[in-house]
C-alpha cells in the first residue's frame, strides 16, 4: 500500500492545532503518516505536538515563514504523496482514501478536493470552495497565464516528486508566505490535475463577519494583488530554470482582479465607482468574459452584480461588492 503524509505547518495556532492533528490521525487509510512542522511558535503549540508522542513526526524549526516551513517539510518527506493541512483546518476521515483512489489509477501530479467553509468556531456555514472545477490539463491554460480554480492549501494532495521539481522556493525578504501558491500552480506544470467532486475537509475563515469583503485568511485585501504579482514573477523564474517553461509576464485570475475591484469600489463615492469602472476595469471584466472555467450563466450573473456598483444608492453597491467578494454573504441571503 502506497503511503501518504499529512504535513501540518503550524505557527502560533494552539487554539486549532489539536483539531487539525486529530483529523489527520483519524484517517481511515492505514498507510497515512502525520508530520507537524512548527515554525518557531511562541504559544503552547510545542507542548500540544509533543503530547502526541510517536503518533506524529515533530519537526521544530526557527521561525522563517510559511515558505520556509514548506521547504523544510518537503525536504523531509519519505512518502510518495502528501497533503499540506493548514493547522486551523481539518480533514474528513475518508480524505486520504478518496485521493489515493485517484493516485493509484493515474499519473496525476495533484488531486484536489472541495473544502467546506467553517467559521472561526468550526461551525459549517453552508458554503464551500472552490465553485469551479479545472480541466485535467489545466497546465496548458496556465502556460497562457490563466490561474485555474483551486481550493486553498488544505484541499490539495500532491505527488511528492512533482513538488520537488518546484521546491525549494526562495524564502528570503518579503516572500515568507504564499507557499501554497507555488505548490498549487507550479505542480500543474508538471502533470495533469484530478478533482474529487465533493468536500473532504473544512476550511476555517477567520474574517467571516457579514461586514467584511475579504475572503482570504492569509492577506489583507489591499495587499493581495501586489503579493500575487510578486509570486507569479518568482514562479516564472523557477519554472524557466527547472522545467524550461516560459510563462507570460502577467497572469489572468478573477480572484486576483476581484481583490483590486473590491478595494477600489467598496464604500467609494459614486464618482470614484464610475471612474474605476470606466477607466480601470479592463482586466477585471476580461477575467469574467474570457474566463475559460466559467459557464455563460456565471459570467452573466457576475457582470450584472458588478454593474450594481454604478447605482447611486451606496448600500446596494456595497452589498454587491460583499456578495461578489465573500461566498458567506451569499449563504446569509439565501437563509432569509
Amino acid at each position: 500500500m502506497k503511503q501518504l503524509t499529512i504535513a501540518i505547518c503550524n505557527y502560533n495556532y494552539e487554539r486549532y492545532l489539536t483539531a487539525a492533528i486529530d483529523s489527520a490521525l483519524a484517517q481511515d487509510y492505514p498507510a497515512t503518516k502525520v508530520m507537524v512542522v512548527d515554525d518557531g511558535s511562541t504559544d503552547g503549540s510545542r507542548e500540544i505536538i509533543e503530547g502526541y508522542g510517536k503518533r506524529v513526526l515533530f519537526l521544530g524549526k526557527r521561525n522563517g515563514g510559511q515558505v520556509s516551513a514548506y521547504n523544510h517539510a518537503i525536504a523531509s518527506l519519505d512518502t510518495e504523496y502528501v497533503i499540506f493541512l493548514d493547522s486551523d483546518d481539518v480533514l474528513y476521515p475518508s480524505a486520504v482514501s478518496e485521493v489515493m483512489r485517484f493516485f493509484e489509477h493515474g499519473t496525476w501530479a495533484k488531486v484536489q478536493f472541495r473544502l467546506d467553509v467553517m467559521d472561526n468556531e468550526g461551525v459549517l456555514t453552508g458554503a464551500y470552495v472552490p465553485h469551479s472545477e479545472p480541466p485535467q490539463e489545466c497546465g496548458e491554460l496556465l502556460r497562457s497565464g490563466w490561474l485555474y480554480p483551486s481550493p486553498p492549501a488544505s484541499g490539495n494532495a500532491y505527488r511528492v516528486s512533482a513538488l520537488k521539481q518546484i521546491f525549494p522556493v526562495p524564502e528570503e525578504g518579503v516572500n515568507r508566505y504564499g507557499a501554497d501558491f507555488y505548490a498549487i500552480y507550479g505542480v500543474a506544470l508538471t502533470g495533469p490535475i484530478a478533482t474529487v467532486p465533493k468536500s473532504l475537509g473544512g476550511y476555517r475563515v477567520h474574517n467571516a463577519g457579514s461586514g467584511t469583503v475579504s475572503f482570504a485568511n492569509s492577506e489583507q485585501l489591499t495587499k493581495a494583488p501586489r503579493a500575487f504579482s510578486m509570486r507569479w514573477a518568482i514562479l516564472r523564474n523557477i519554472v524557466k530554470v527547472r522545467l524550461g517553461i516560459e510563462l507570460p509576464g502577467t497572469f489572468l485570475d478573477f480572484s486576483h482582479e476581484k481583490a483590486t475591484f473590491c478595494s477600489s469600489i467598496y464604500r467609494a463615492t459614486l464618482f470614484r465607482r464610475w471612474h474605476w469602472m470606466l477607466l480601470d476595469s479592463g482586466n477585471y471584466l476580461h477575467t469574467i468574459v474570457a474566463n475559460p472555467f466559467w459557464s455563460l450563466k456565471k459570467k452573466l450573473g457576475t457582470l450584472v452584480l458588478s454593474s450594481l456598483c454604478l447605482v447611486p444608492y451606496s448600500p446596494l453597491s456595497d452589498f454587491a461588492v460583499r456578495y461578489i467578494a465573500n461566498p458567506l454573504a451569499r449563504r446569509r441571503v439565501s437563509r432569509r
